[in-house]
């Protein structure tokens, strides 16, 4: 007795009341190139009370498809991506949203994806971003759904894929870099989970969705950073395309569920990058990108790596307080490689955002060392009688001087900056 091969391939599609989007979606699955035998789907379903169980039931002899289910407790698609992913026997796992339609070459495409070796000529895992056509929600393109009620998406891609509102939402940022994702700062930025594929091994290496997300927006960006920093290369295969099928979206309610949780990454990773991205995305800030900013801060940390600011800190740190008293908790924002020799009994937290300042501060009795820009810090609100903002902050102080002066005056009473702004004021 023969038994079928093991899977290649496990797709995984988080759903949740879609089932006529889902319908259409296995359809797509039951006309792929790769043997049907060669993958596996499983349903992961975020508790519906539509028909879904029904649709997945009736595909049971046509794919290899299992089914996921967990109770309805809200926005839980972290939770249910890996509640799916568990049930996967495949070596690779791709990630699809409910609605996205592909050709079909679209498997053998991530496979193909992840053959022969890495970007930087080394053999192992990578994340592969498949590109999304039509996935615009707030300039959706015009007449899509009639579109798709008449051709399948691949003859969709034939005609319009050239247009430029029919293009992946990421397609402009990503055409500066030749779409090539190793020459970013910030390449996890890209990691929609909408579409994207990764072994499953290195899926389970660093512990899947954070599931601490129970809300639209910012789960796959984590986990794109935390399989960035654990070193797997990230890269786009624009021939392992979907085509997102129009459907209703709380735009509102996801613009709000976005802004709350950028504060949730920092929270998670709790660094310079993070720090940008909570400032700029709590208040529905894009433009200019992530990519831009963190790259400015990049830049003005080379321009002032050899700054040092010990005197300064030193000087203002000696002044009297309003009231006549001496300082006796300092925080120096910006502080680079050297600690201010303070009067003993003063303690002194030293805040940088260059890692090769902050891992040559030295441990010292009364010192502690936070990696961070200024604008969002983990210490305490009234944990410093002064904050001290040097120099090596100036060249952020056009674009970032009202976080950097908020996040001073909730730390300590009394904040003082090293430098004029051009203007005179401090």
């Amino acid at each position: 007795m023969t038994h079928p091969p093991d899977p290649q391939v496990c797709v995984v599609i988080p759903t949740y009341n879609r089932a006529e989007l889902l319908r259409r979606q296995l359809e797509g699955l039951t006309r792929q190139s790769l043997a049907p035998e060669r993958f596996e789907v499983v349903v992961a379903d975020d508790g519906s009370a539509d028909h879904t169980a029904e649709v997945v039931a009736s595909f049971s002899g046509k794919l290899r498809i299992g089914f996921h289910t967990q109770e309805d407790l809200g926005f839980r698609a972290a939770a249910v991506r890996n509640g799916g992913a568990r049930l996967a026997t495949a070596p690779l796992l791709v990630f699809l949203d409910t609605g996205a339609l592909f050709g079909p070459d679209f498997l053998a495409e991530h496979i193909a994806a992840h053959a022969g070796p890495r970007p930087d000529g080394t053999r192992g895992g990578r994340l592969v971003l498949g590109y999304a056509y039509g996935y615009n929600p707030y300039r959706p393109f015009p007449g899509l759904a009639e579109i798709l009620a008449q051709s399948d998406p691949e003859d969709v891609v034939r005609s319009h894929g050239g247009r430029k509102e029919f293009q992946d939402l990421r397609h402009a940022e990503l055409d500066r870099v030749g779409f090539d994702l190793g020459r970013l700062a910030a390449p996890w930025m890209h990691v929609w989970a909408l579409n994207m594929s990764l072994p499953t091994a290195d899926f389970e290496a660093v512990g899947g969705f954070d599931e601490d997300f129970r809300s639209w927006g910012g789960e796959d960006l984590e986990f794109g950073f935390r399989v960035h920093e654990h070193g797997l290369p990230l890269v786009l295969s624009r021939r392992a395309w979907v085509l997102e099928s129009p459907h209703e979206r709380d735009l509102d309610g996801n613009r709000a569920s976005n802004c709350a949780n950028s504060w949730l990454l920092w929270e998670k990773h709790p660094e310079p990058v993070m720090e940008l991205y909570g400032a700029m995305y709590s208040r529905n800030h894009y433009d200019p990108p992530l990519e831009h900013e963190y790259g400015r801060l990049l830049e003005w940390q080379e321009r002032a790596a050899g700054l040092d600011v010990r005197a300064e800190a030193e000087r203002l740190a000696a002044e009297p307080l309003p009231d006549g008293r001496a300082a006796s908790r300092v925080v120096v924002l910006g502080a680079g490689g050297r600690p201010p020799r303070l009067p003993d009994g003063v303690s002194c937290t030293l805040v940088d955002f260059d890692r090769r300042a902050f891992d040559a501060l030295p441990a010292a009795g009364g010192v502690t060392a936070v990696r961070a820009v200024g604008l969002r810090t983990v210490l305490a609100a009234g944990s410093a009688d002064l904050v001290v903002i040097t120099s090596r902050l100036r060249g952020l102080w056009e674009r970032w001087s009202g976080d950097l002066l908020d996040e001073a005056r909730r730390i300590g009473a009394t904040v003082r900056v090293a430098f004029t702004d051009g203007s005179g004021s401090r």
